[in-house]
């Protein structure tokens, strides 16, 4: 089956929030599609950042483009109905922060959302064995979460490609997510192995000012550019 068109997701995480509504809207206007959204809660990971109301606050604004959630909490069941009412478009979660993977994704899709599993670097692809149908989004972490500015690690290469096999095998329309260390120098390799969906935080918003009146163009036109080439 045809894969699923690129996009890129920006981590709000590495944003200027004092400014936060300017920034999304700059970033996709630059050619960005999906808005991705990193929650800790300084318990499953060592960091705290945003919760639901950053990402009512967004909408509000008047952003309508995707909102990816990446829930780094636990538990996750009673923050999820939270999210989706705040206008989340994706909610994903690891499985070792859920009691019942099957019962949480299936309360995500119950809420309208989009249900996704996430796979730290030494999660095993296990996870998806017996519930492949109720996921809309495989997200491949090459960093170990917690903080933003890492370097990708490149054994997630081969977890990426056995990603990509099992989705292709499986007929079913799921996105393929990578997070952590995504770069222009490197977005085309990761695309190669089998990567739909692109988070890139620090390497967007990191990206230094050039006079531009939106200086996201430049960054972001270069990893569409890579992306092209594959």
């Amino acid at each position: 089956m045809a894969r699923l068109s690129d996009k890129i997701a920006p981590s709000i995480l590495s944003a200027d929030f004092a400014k936060l509504g300017e920034e999304v809207d700059n970033v996709l206007a630059s050619g960005a599609e999906i808005v991705h959204f990193d929650v800790m809660d300084n318990h499953y990971v060592p960091n705290l950042t945003i919760g639901p109301l950053v990402c009512d606050a967004l909408r509000k604004h008047g952003v309508t483009a995707e909102i990816d959630v990446h829930m780094m909490v636990k538990p996750v069941d009673r923050i999820i109905p939270d999210f989706a009412k705040a206008g989340a478009t994706y909610i994903t979660f690891h499985p070792e922060a859920s009691e019942h993977i099957d019962r949480s994704l299936q309360l995500i899709r119950s809420e309208g959302c989009k249900s996704g599993l996430v796979f730290n670097p030494a999660t095993p692809l296990s996870h998806l064995d017996y519930v492949l149908d109720k996921v809309d989004m495989i997200l491949l972490m090459s960093v170990n979460p917690g903080f933003g500015g890492q370097s990708f690690i490149p054994a997630t290469m081969d977890k990426l490609r056995a990603c990509r096999k099992l989705i292709d095998d499986s007929g079913l329309d799921i996105r393929l997510e990578i997070d952590g260390g995504v770069k222009v120098d490197n977005i085309a390799e990761i695309k190669a192995a089998g990567a739909d969906t692109f988070v890139a935080g620090s390497g967007i918003f990191g990206f230094p000012e050039d006079g531009d009146a939106n200086r996201y163009d430049t960054i972001v036109g270069k990893m569409l550019a890579e992306l092209a080439k594959v």
